[in-house]
């Protein structure tokens, strides 16, 4: 039985998941139409949140769920920093809530003193408002949510240009049942680092990354806990933070099982190597819905209108 709720699971992830919801989001309150102006009924919510190009000036605030949900009065991560550089810039993912932003410079400070590491390369957080992508991520809608890369920084003065070119690097070998030559000392550390922040809700790495550390982990390994094992995340661990105190808007994720979720990743692994036979009996996958405003919390309407 395990070995096929997990299968499925990967199996969700491989259909475009993307999001790393691994169990138990809570959704809050929903718009009503009547509440929607006339002219965003209907209307795809990632073409509404894609749109806008800066952040709701209102009292930070994260909205709804990590796959329905929007933020308000984001901050944006600078471009550079001492020990930090956003990458991608022409998405204008680097967006907010504060406490993540507080939380990503936190932690390229702690990378800065490992060896090999000058800080760190920072991915995706998200849109100046939240909500639905354009493209990419499911989840990455409250402004809680961050992609750092595996790719030890070679430089903290790459132009715009240069952020849209490099690339970072993978980790995993055999479709993610292991780690490569890339690994080394240093992302353990990196990943005990951020996982131990109690900031940080669950962190996603692909399985075979988890089971290393699970082999090599020592003295409290409390922190493995949040590593939670997930398809792709392997150029990138994704970091998911909890809702800020008193943000009663927000709604968290199921904590993750109690233990250190070690025998879990060993399952995924075990899957990747000998693939479970398909359920013919299992029911056909849905198309997946486009989200509209109609999905979102009520807030979200007032963070799309403010200016």
């Amino acid at each position: 039985m395990a070995r096929i709720l997990i299968a499925a699971a990967l199996a969700l992830a491989l259909t475009g998941c993307g999001g790393g919801n691994d169990g138990g989001e809570t959704e809050n309150a929903i718009s009503t139409q009547q509440e929607i102006p006339a002219s965003m009924r209907g209307v795809a919510a990632k073409q509404l949140f894609g749109a806008q190009k800066s952040f709701a000036a209102m009292s930070p605030a994260p909205y709804g769920s990590y796959a329905k949900g929007c933020v308000a009065g984001a901050v944006q991560l600078p471009e550079t920093g001492p020990t930090w550089q956003a990458m991608r810039l022409s998405r204008n993912r680097n967006w907010g809530h504060p406490e993540t932003i507080d939380y990503i410079q936190d932690l390229s400070r702690k990378a800065a003193q490992l060896p090999g590491w000058s800080g760190l390369y920072v991915g995706d957080i998200s849109q100046p408002r939240g909500g639905p992508m354009l493209t990419g991520h499911a989840s990455h809608q409250m402004g809680l949510d961050a992609d750092i890369w595996m790719l030890p920084p070679k430089s903290l003065n790459l132009s715009a240009a240069q952020r849209e070119s490099i690339s970072s690097i993978s980790l995993r070998r055999s479709n993610g049942a292991y780690t490569n030559g890339n690994w080394t000392p240093q992302h353990e550390a990196l990943l005990k680092a951020a996982a131990s922040d109690p900031r940080v809700a669950r962190i996603f790495l692909f399985p075979g990354g988890k089971v290393k550390l699970c082999e090599t982990a020592t003295g409290d390994r409390s922190w493995l806990r949040k590593i939670r094992p997930w398809y792709g995340h392997h150029y990138h661990f994704h970091v998911r933070l909890t809702c800020p105190p008193g943000m009663s808007g927000c709604v968290n994720q199921a904590a993750p099982p109690p233990g250190d979720g070690c025998e879990e990743a060993r399952q995924w692994v075990r899957n990747i190597l000998n693939p479970p036979p398909p359920d013919p009996n299992a029911p056909k996958p849905k198309p997946k819905r486009e989200l509209t405003l109609a999905d979102l919390p009520n807030q979200c309407v007032q963070v799309l209108q403010s200016r």
